[in-house]
């Protein structure tokens, strides 16, 4: 006799195609999404940030999106980046497992500075649940977006103005 796949037997294949497409988490929770430009990958890397962290990945796309008219998005070393054409990426978030760390990249030049960090331009804050505040966070997005941003390649610094990331060793 012929077997057939029943209700049960269905069910147990579509989940582990489904599994099979979810993104592996790395340490500390963050989504491993290939390297991709447009909306698609970042969307993909929010649905697949755990818990509370994935309702703050949908807050903080929403801001971009209301605050930057034709923004661009990519994922790249696992993480969403946002930028403006001609100007450079200018924000990127990335999940820990305790808060999400929102990256300004030309942040010494935002009012305020947000809090974090101690490289030459990039300041950070980390978002821990419920701590986001929409305001500051929509402020700053809009500074961010009239000041040249980084470059990660796909246009030359100098066309744009943009800050190009030069390894440690290329400064000496």
């Amino acid at each position: 006799m012929k077997r057939t796949a029943g209700p049960e037997r269905a069910s147990s294949k579509s989940q582990s195609r489904t599994s099979a497409a979810q993104p592996r988490l790395l340490s500390g929770g963050n989504p491993q999404i290939a390297k991709a430009e447009g909306d698609a990958p970042v969307q993909a890397y929010i649905a697949a940030m755990p818990g509370w962290k994935r309702d703050l990945g949908c807050r903080l796309d929403a801001l971009v999106v209301r605050n930057v008219p034709g923004v661009e998005k990519a994922v790249k070393w696992n993480s969403p980046f946002y930028g403006v054409e001609g100007m450079g990426w200018f924000l990127s978030f990335h999940v820990f497992i305790r808060y999400v760390k929102v990256t300004f990249f030309r942040g010494t030049a935002l009012r305020p500075v947000p809090p974090g960090g101690t490289q030459e331009d990039a300041r950070w804050i980390d978002v821990h649940e419920g701590e986001l505040d929409e305001k500051q966070m929509a402020d700053w997005i809009r500074q961010a977006t009239a000041i040249p941003g980084w470059e990660t390649g796909k246009t030359t610094a100098k066309k744009t103005g943009a800050v190009k990331r030069v390894p440690p060793a290329a400064r000496r």
